[in-house]
């Protein structure tokens, strides 16, 4: 049996566990139901999951605590072992040397334990966290922007002609999502997913997003128009329930060519869908690098939430 979480810790670091939650920007939503769900109740009960691991590091009386998962989807279609490092714990005490020595002694273990790949998408809050994983010889891959909408029942925009994305277009959505390329996101960004396999990745997402895997996938369906894009969304059901709210998730989009516009359009007709099924907030994650997109959000009302960096170490 590995090591177990150390609640001391997890207490300590409760202020900074706060921000894990994807929606800590939105102030209507229960503070200590986003900590149970996202934050220290998660930390405190990381363990129980067979996929999860704790990682622990002691010295010179100080102890820190790296909290990750085994992804078996992700290490099934990369055929490599994929992880993801939730957070680490550690006291305030804690100096930046000593916790570049549990970042090494952490990546030893990655080794360890034959990973080819390891991630973390870290609020921009917990700086001590990016700056061990740093000190570790971890790069930065890619910074991330969450937009919201929380006037979702007053929103007035002029309609557009969309439809629902139909199984038998699975791959053809894929297809488009794999040509759209964005070299400043995660799978692009870093080169470990060179040589095409960050465009199959999103390939494979968009056709499991027609076939099931998310509530709703949008595209045009003006007349004469062939279909260049499409926008993906999750109502986050679980998450919705436990913070007695209504969520809809933007959670991946793409334009080509021929659809050049659209995005405005699928992003306007998301938060109609959300008006219609009476959803109080409508999110939407981006590089921040992409002002395309920070034009689309400011356009249609959209604000700023949070603030996330995406961090990765391979073999």
């Amino acid at each position: 049996m590995g090591h177990q979480v150390n609640p001391e810790l997890v207490a300590v670091r409760a202020d900074k566990l706060f921000f894990y939650s994807p929606y800590n920007f939105l102030r209507k939503l229960d503070v200590q139901t986003q900590q149970q769900l996202f934050g220290t109740g998660q930390a405190e009960q990381y363990a129980a999951d067979a996929t999860h691991r704790v990682f622990e590091f002691a010295q010179q009386g100080a102890t820190v605590q790296f909290l990750y998962a085994f992804l078996p989807w992700d290490t099934d279609f990369f055929q490599a072992p994929v992880y993801k490092v939730f957070t680490a714990l550690f006291a305030d005490t804690t100096p930046a040397s000593l916790l570049a020595a549990a970042g090494e002694a952490f990546r030893r273990q990655l080794r360890q334990e034959g990973a080819a790949y390891c991630f973390a998408e870290l609020p921009a809050e917990d700086t001590r966290v990016a700056q061990a994983l740093g000190d570790a010889g971890w790069r930065l891959v890619e910074t991330r922007l969450t937009y919201f909408h929380d006037a979702v029942a007053t929103f007035e925009q002029p309609r557009y002609l969309v439809r629902l994305a139909q199984t038998e277009e699975a791959a053809a959505i894929g297809s488009i999502s794999a040509a759209a390329r964005n070299e400043y996101d995660r799978f692009h960004a870093d080169q470990w997913f060179a040589g095409g396999k960050g465009d199959q990745f999103l390939a494979r997402y968009a056709s499991a997003a027609v076939e099931g895997y998310c509530d709703a996938v949008l595209v045009p369906d003006e007349p004469g128009l062939s279909v260049d894009s499409f926008l993906a969304i999750s109502d986050l059901q679980a998450h919705a329930a436990g913070l007695n709210t209504g969520f809809s998730r933007v959670v991946l989009t793409a334009v080509g060519p021929a659809n050049r516009g659209w995005h405005l359009k699928l992003v306007s007709e998301t938060v109609q869908r959300a008006r219609h099924q009476g959803a109080d907030y409508v999110l939407m994650t981006t590089q921040a690098t992409n002002r395309a997109v920070f034009r689309t959000c400011e356009k249609l009302g959209f604000r700023v939430g949070s603030t996330s960096h995406v961090l990765a170490w391979s073999l």
